[in-house]
Formats: structure tokens, sequence, C-alpha cells
């Protein structure tokens, strides 16, 4: 798939890097190709988070329906949302995107919306993992998902700093660490086990 393949192509080249071209040779077309189907970078950016957001969605329903607990579908997702960021130099690259996102009204607006669907996604999957019980009753779902985003943002951060061991190791580990307070010793096992 183009959108993709432009996720990869970010990765290694980073802003100035990222052309038509260099997406086209990636998936093995003609630039002129992606130039009648998106017009220019920016129509392919935009149309690349159109493309995130509702692959954010489709990865929750997705992870949810491979594990047999809550919780382990949180994990997984948490992971696979940072996979394409396999290395510190990828990191870097995806945050510089991050950061013309963030000064473009139209990619903000759009960023927006992929972090309220990976939102939506962890507060589901948190709150399927409360009405199981793998999560203490009165848990503050809410609360609970934001600070889940709040600590993969700060793990790949550290992780890309700090370069030890691999970003989905330190995900899980941070993962771990936040919720360990509101599983039930019954469920404990079985979190340190995603």
């Amino acid at each position: 798939m183009i959108l993709r393949a432009a996720a990869q192509v970010m990765g290694r080249v980073g802003p100035a890097g990222l052309t038509l071209a260099a997406v086209a040779g990636e998936v093995g077309l003609v630039p002129g190709t992606l130039v009648q189907r998106f017009g220019s970078k920016r129509g392919l950016l935009l149309a690349l988070a159109d493309w995130s957001a509702q692959e954010a969605s489709e990865t929750a329903e997705r992870v949810l329906q491979s594990h047999d607990s809550a919780l382990g579908a949180l994990a997984a997702l948490t992971v696979e949302s940072m996979a394409v960021m396999a290395t510190p130099e990828t990191y870097a690259n995806h945050l510089a995107f991050l950061c013309m996102d963030l000064a473009d009204p139209q990619l903000h607006k759009r960023a927006l919306a992929v972090h309220r669907a990976q939102t939506r996604a962890i507060e589901g999957l948190l709150s399927e993992a409360a009405g199981t019980g793998e999560l203490r009753a009165g848990t503050d779902v809410a609360a609970l998902a934001r600070t889940v985003q709040a600590i993969t943002a700060g793990a790949g951060l550290t992780w890309a700093l700090e370069r030890r061991g691999t970003l989905k190791q330190r995900l899980r580990h941070e993962l771990t660490t936040v919720l360990c307070p509101h599983v039930p010793p019954r469920h404990e096992q079985k979190l340190e086990a995603t």
C-alpha cells in the first residue's frame, strides 16, 4: 500500500528527504502516478494523516480479536502503534514530522484526529479490562487512558535518547508499570506476561 510505504520512507529520510519519487520507488511506481493521485508531497501527507486515523481504529479492533485479554490487546496496540519507529533515527524522523503537524493547521487537525482515535481505542480496551475484572473496580478509565498515551510518547522519547534495549521492551515495561497499581492481584501475573 502506498500510504504504508510512505510511513516507512518518512522514518528513513525525514521531512527533507520525503519526496513523491522516494515513495514511488518504495512501491515500484513511477512518480507521475503519485502526482496524479495526490497532487503533491503535501497532498500525500494529508492523505497519510487521514489514513492514520482510520488505521488507529482498525488496529485496535484487530488486536482485541487476537488477544484473550483486553490488557494484552492494549500492550499489543501500544507496541504496534510505534512499530514504524524501530530505531532512534526513525523515531527522530517521525518526531520531525509531528513537529510539522503541530505547526500546520490542516496537518494539526488530522494529527488530532489520529490522537483522538487512539484515545478511543485505549479507553475502549481499558473499559473492556474493567468490565472483565482485569482492572480494579472504580478505576478511572479516561484518566488512565490519558496516562497510557503520555507514557507511550514519553517512553519513545526517553528510549531514543538513552538507546537501551528496544522500543518494544521500553513500551511494555512502562505500560506494565503504569497499569500495575490498577490490576487486582489475581491478574498481576497475566499483566507481566503481556
